[in-house]
Formats: C-alpha cells, sequence, structure tokens
C-alpha cells in the first residue's frame, strides 16, 4: 500500500470514528514523530480534539521547546497531564526512582496522571505503530481500554500499519518540523534520564530505559 492510500485510510477511520461514536475525543501527544502525523491528521478533521501532553517534569528541554513551538504553530488545544507529586517532592520521597525503580517512576509520573486524564473521554486516539516494538506488533487499529475505574474506551490507532519510513514521508510531505533530537541520533525519545541513542540499531525503542524495558506501562495491558 502506498502511502497516498495509508493516508486516506487512516484518514477514513477517524472520519468514522468521530461521527459514529459521538463521544468526547482526546489524542495523546509525546511530540515524536509518529504523534505529529496522527495529531496532524486529527485536527484537520477536528481542529479542538484535546491534545493530551504527560508533563512528567523530566523532559528533554528541547522537547519542551518544540512542544510549545508546534502547540502555537498548528493552534492546538493542549492539555498538559500532571502527575500528582512534582519532581522535587517525589525525590525527596522516594529518591532517584529513574535509576532505582524506573517501573514505579513510569506509574507516578505516567501511567497514573494518563488514567486520570483519560477518565473524562470515549474515545482515545494514538500514535502507535506495529512497527515500533515487538510489543506493539499484534497492534489493533481499533480496540477497548479498560480504564482502572473501569471505564471502557475506544482506543484508535490510525497509523497501526504506518512504517517509520511512512511517517518521515508524511511529515515531510506536509512540511512539519521535527523535533531536533532527532537530528543528534535519537530515534525513541521520552523523559531525558531514561532516553538515550538506540543501543540496537534495528530497534527505534531500544534507547529508552538503557534497554531494561520497552514500555512505560501503559500501553502494555488494559486489565
Amino acid at each position: 500500500m502506498t502511502l497516498a492510500q495509508k493516508i486516506d485510510e487512516a484518514s477514513a477511520l477517524i472520519g468514522s470514528v468521530l461521527v459514529e461514536h459521538g463521544q468526547p475525543a482526546c489524542v495523546t501527544c509525546s511530540f515524536q514523530t509518529e504523534c505529529m502525523a496522527i495529531v496532524d491528521l486529527l485536527i484537520a478533521q477536528k481542529p479542538d480534539i484535546p491534545v493530551l501532553f504527560l508533563e512528567t517534569g523530566y523532559h528533554f528541554p528541547e522537547t519542551y521547546e518544540y512542544r510549545d513551538r508546534m502547540t502555537a504553530q498548528m493552534h492546538l488545544n493542549l492539555v498538559n497531564l500532571m502527575p500528582k507529586l512534582t519532581v522535587a517532592a517525589q525525590e525527596s520521597q522516594f529518591g532517584i526512582l529513574n535509576q532505582t525503580a524506573p517501573d514505579r517512576c513510569c506509574a507516578i509520573r505516567k501511567v497514573e496522571p494518563l488514567f486520570s486524564g483519560l477518565d473524562p473521554y470515549g474515545v482515545w486516539f494514538t500514535a502507535l505503530r506495529r512497527e515500533q516494538s515487538p510489543t506493539r506488533a499484534n497492534l489493533q487499529a481499533m480496540d477497548q481500554f479498560r480504564l482502572p475505574s473501569g471505564k471502557q474506551l475506544l482506543k484508535v490507532s490510525p497509523l497501526a500499519s504506518w512504517t517509520n519510513a511512512d511517517v518521515w514521508g508524511y511529515l515531510k510531505q506536509r512540511g512539519i518540523p521535527v523535533l531536533p533530537l532527532y537530528e543528534q541520533g535519537y530515534t525513541s525519545i521520552g523523559c531525558e534520564p531514561c532516553t538515550t541513542l538506540p543501543l540496537d540499531p534495528e530497534n527505534v525503542r531500544s534507547g529508552r530505559w538503557a534497554g531494561r524495558k520497552l514500555e512505560c506501562g501503559i500501553h502494555i495491558s488494559s486489565e
């Protein structure tokens, strides 16, 4: 399938979901390449869709600058989801969890704020792709996702079949600049303490958490 066909397919899926499901919809965005593609596709049909960003307090300075620049440029309805604890409070209480217990750090600063932030919505759009990781190889374009509260969301991943080349081709076609960290060799970008250059050139997410894990916990399971 060509990129043009994949764009048409993704746009059609977005349109049908927005029309048929009639529930409040949102999109999560870390401002990586695929996130910019899905956000661009979504705002073409729903300009005011809430764009949820996990404000962990640990992001690269470049990420914050890019987030603010692209929010202004694309007129995004940005919603910053904050953890209950500030970085200082967490480190004072538990130490440097991103070094000693990264799963717990992700739970406090990413998983819990996101699941709480998703509760008002019925439809959750993501930029997930099967090619990104072995943990995402069986990703479905549409799936049900149950929050810890018991609420069930429709989780929609219109870019599920897209390759990395598709994403970059789309951004080039649309004239959307990318996060400058890619120019330094990063291939998957999260919190600064837990992101390095890729350890395995064949695995774009191998620079996350020093290779100790591939997911923060949000997309592993809905149960």
